[in-house]
């Protein structure tokens, strides 16, 4: 079971990180530099992420400014942002781009709300799925006659155990993200 419950909760933690990874590109109101993780820039042919070609800060709390190291890619990375689709128009001075965050209206809050209980079911979903897996290992484990009853009954309550936890620390990143969402 040991080997069962450690690629259980290593499985499990891959999801959670995923999650926190998709909620992190979801745009609540207040400048976050994870709002850029996804952006890619074509940079001399190559698609290139933002976070290598340029130092992102928050100087005020709604304000991104990006810093490209190399000034002549600040077209690109202008292009690379309205590529990305994340909603903020950028406007550069020729040294630097500013990206402000604007206020999110009552019903694009809910739109997000929305956005962030799906991945959150994602998450569930993918657990849900670990969880028929290695349940599915133990019950052959104990067919092939390598675990007795009592212990497969036990590894599956203790996955069950184990899933219960996941899901319940899924619901909690959800409702902190929800939060964060609502936050006027």
């Amino acid at each position: 079971m040991t080997h069962h419950k450690k690629t259980l909760e290593e499985r499990i933690e891959r999801s959670k990180d995923v999650l926190k990874e998709n909620l992190n590109t979801v745009r609540a109101g207040r400048a976050n530099p994870a709002l850029l993780d996804k952006v890619m820039v074509n940079y001399y042919g190559a698609p290139t992420p933002l976070k290598s070609l340029a130092n992102i800060s928050v100087p005020e709390p709604r304000t991104l400014l990006i810093s490209p190291f190399d000034v002549s890619a600040i077209a690109n990375i202008e292009h690379g942002i309205n590529e990305a689709n994340i909603g903020i128009n950028p406007s550069n001075d020729g040294k630097v781009i500013r990206l402000v965050i604007p206020q999110l209206s009552e019903e694009r809050r809910k739109e997000l709300n929305k956005l962030v209980k799906q991945y959150g079911e994602d998450a569930k979903v993918a657990v849900r799925n670990i969880r028929r897996d290695i349940n599915d290992k133990i019950k052959k484990s104990e067919k092939d006659g390598e675990l007795t009853e009592d212990d497969a009954k036990n590894a599956l309550d203790e996955t069950q155990k184990i899933i219960d936890k996941a899901v319940k620390d899924i619901d909690q990143i959800v409702e902190a993200k929800n939060k964060e969402v609502m936050e006027v």
